[in-house]
């Protein structure tokens, strides 16, 4: 790297970071980390480019992944199907017309080792959306990697983890908020000890800002229900300077470009304040990092290709704004699931931004603006009074189970909403700059036989794995859920020997009941 040229076409040097004249200012990779969490940034290494991908069976979710390998993606990131996010098995009844639509069907260890055939987990990192059964298949991905022959200590990747915002905003929960709480912090204390390198959760703005949120929502409803994280974490008496270095967040990265960097600016310095009045000393329980994904909400079905320019606009804001790793969306993701061909211009979008635009030559390019500095203050100060009113509740499952975030929520939506279709707010080729013929371009189908292959391979795997072994397993994990021990270890042997991810959320569901 040392000889690497930063230097415009005209062949001027940039400097690695710019400072008042006076040179008295925040530097980045120092606290409060308002300027990044490295001191260089992206000169040192690009973020990850981790394209989002699952769909139908783990063979075909398997061919993606290697199509995005080839074409130079740096992380995998796996979408799950419904039933496989709330805890049922794809030949669950309520699983029908479900299986594999939004994600891949993972029923059991067997879909893992299909999934990421050919591919090394020590290799890799990969990211999974999933909530609810987090804990289920994080033991599988632990459990592949021992059969594969890694050393656990070593792996890394995230898991979501996050639910919080299920209840807040998305909805596949499964048991009640203080059980849920459990299982998270389980995974926290299994992971601090069995595999350090894991991210324990990403706690998410993304899906509070898709079902409506303003972005000042997004920041403070992430940050509190990551103080209630931390504070569940410190009640069971884990060390805040562990277990906070393997919290990662999750935003979202909305169209108005200069308030989304001046976002991701405040959530770092929020974060490092939160973390050190807790308690935290060490560098990186402080340092807020965290995945960005363009607005999946923003993307219009009108005039599709119009959203390639609003995925370029999201993800260079997100690059401004100093993510750790990037998702970017399908221009055809408002009709179907993305086509190859537009999950290809997506991730070449990222490269171009990478290795073209020279954003990334020098260190918060944007720091010192007036506009940006005084929006970043703005944006923290609005948030903060929404964490104190949060606060005040006593915390974000008290603010949750009064229906406080949701309907706050719900009204930014609907006011959002209510801009659109009186036009003052402008949406290109939505409500000004219309065509009346539309020319789709080819959507991405799931085939619902899916339900019958998946159905199949349940019923070969039920006949050929000890049965007795996986009873004697998922009874341990039942008593273990009705004392105090930590499920995870339980929950690693049922999944070894085969038991489903619908059979394992049932034991559970038997003692902490459905919410």
């Amino acid at each position: 790297m040392a000889d690497k040229k930063f230097t415009t076409t005209s062949g001027i040097t940039f400097k690695e970071v710019y400072t008042e004249p006076s040179g008295m200012q925040e530097l980045p990779g120092e606290f409060p980390y308002t300027r990044g969490i490295q001191k260089d940034m992206y000169r040192g290494k690009p973020w990850t480019m981790r394209q989002y991908a699952g769909f139908s069976t783990a063979e075909e979710s398997n061919k993606r992944y290697h199509y995005l390998l080839s074409q130079g993606t740096m992380g995998l990131s796996v979408a799950f199907d419904l039933p496989t996010q709330i805890g049922y098995d794809s030949d669950h009844p309520l699983a029908e017309g479900e299986v594999g639509k939004v994600g891949v069907a993972i029923d059991s260890l067997k879909d893992m080792e299909i999934l990421f055939n050919g591919i090394q987990l020590k290799d890799i990192t990969t990211s999974m959306t999933i909530n609810a059964t987090a804990s289920i298949l994080l033991a599988m991905y632990i459990a592949l990697a021992k059969k594969q022959g890694a050393d656990i200590k070593q792996i890394s990747g995230t898991i979501q983890n996050d639910i919080l915002k299920e209840y807040a905003a998305r909805g596949t929960y499964i048991y009640p908020p203080s059980p849920s709480m459990r299982l998270i912090t389980d995974i926290f204390e299994y992971c601090s000890k069995e595999i350090p390198k894991w991210n324990t959760i990403s706690i998410s703005g993304y899906h509070i800002r898709e079902a409506g949120s303003t972005a000042v929502q997004e920041l403070a409803f992430t940050l509190a229900n990551g103080k209630t994280y931390l504070k569940a974490a410190l009640e069971k008496g884990l060390d805040i300077n562990v277990f906070a270095k393997r919290l990662s967040f999750f935003f979202n990265c909305h169209n108005n470009f200069f308030e989304e960097i001046a976002k991701f600016r405040a959530a770092r310095r929020m974060w490092a304040n939160i973390t050190k009045e807790l308690g935290a000393t060490d560098a990186g329980a402080q340092k807020l990092r965290f995945h960005t994904q363009t607005g999946g909400s923003t993307l219009t079905a009108q005039q599709p290709m119009n959203n390639i320019v609003r995925v370029s606009n999201q993800a260079l804001a997100a690059v401004l704004g100093g993510t750790q790793s990037l998702h970017t969306n399908g221009y055809d993701e408002a009709l179907s699931l993305p086509t190859e061909a537009a999950a290809k211009i997506a991730l070449r979008t990222q490269q171009i931004i990478a290795f073209e635009s020279g954003v990334t030559d020098t260190v918060d390019p944007l720091a010192g603006s007036y506009f940006v500095e005084a929006l970043t203050n703005e944006l923290e100060t609005a948030a903060y009074t929404y964490i104190d009113k949060i606060d005040a509740m006593g915390g974000s499952v008290k603010a949750i189970e009064q229906d406080y975030m949701q309907q706050e929520i719900a009204a930014a939506a609907y006011e959002y909403q209510t801009d659109i279709e009186s036009g003052a707010r402008t949406l290109v080729g939505v409500n000004k700059f219309t065509q009346q013929e539309e020319v789709n371009p080819p959507v991405f189908r799931i085939d619902d036989s899916i339900r019958v292959q998946q159905t199949q391979k349940l019923e070969a795997l039920k006949k050929e794995r000890d049965n007795s072994k996986v009873e004697t397993a998922l009874q341990s994990l039942r008593l273990a859920a009705e004392g105090t021990d930590n499920l995870m270890p339980y929950i690693l042997t049922a999944v070894e020997c085969y038991a489903t991810l619908g059979e394992i959320a049932d034991e559970l569901r038997k003692v902490f009941g459905e919410y």
